[in-house]
């Protein structure tokens, strides 16, 4: 549908379909790949937080990765079976748990995420780098005030 075409009153909701689309499209490139090695988005995404931020507050890992802090234990219960992923009791605190992430997780991540990378780069190569700086920034701006006013 060409600009022209679409009226003031449905630029929103356009908008909130091609981002939809979008979204779901370059997701499925993602969690496709994460598959093949043996994982869900969510596993990935926790795995992921760990190896970059370092041990996590399990509390706190569902708001980092968009999930109920109820899934998170059972995300991390899965990753502790595949030996990625041990939980530690906080020495100030003993009621606070933190996820881990393992040498094996570790080595995991470094194997897996450059080409995971490729295959998000690919997915999003509809667009010129300049494109999705542009894309991203706006991304950005509308989820920041979304979230705000949902409060």
């Amino acid at each position: 549908m060409s600009d022209a075409k679409i009226s003031d009153k449905n630029i929103a909701l356009d908008l909130y379909i091609a981002l939809s689309r979008a979204s779901e499209w370059v997701n499925a490139h993602g969690d496709r790949d994460i598959r093949k090695h043996g994982l869900n988005r969510t596993e990935f995404g926790v795995l992921e937080l760990l190896y970059h931020k370092g041990p996590q507050p399990i509390q706190q890992i569902g708001s980092k990765v968009l999930m109920s802090s109820g899934n998170i234990t059972y995300v991390v219960d899965k990753l502790v079976k595949k030996n990625y992923v041990i939980r530690n009791t906080s020495a100030e605190d003993r009621r606070s748990v933190f996820a881990e992430i393992t040498a094996e997780g570790k080595q995991f991540i470094e194997e897996v995420f450059p080409s995971h990378t490729e295959v998000i780069e690919g997915a999003v190569a509809g667009l010129t780098r300049d494109e999705q700086r542009v894309a991203s920034a706006l991304l950005k701006k509308l989820g920041k005030y979304a979230q705000e006013g949902f409060k």
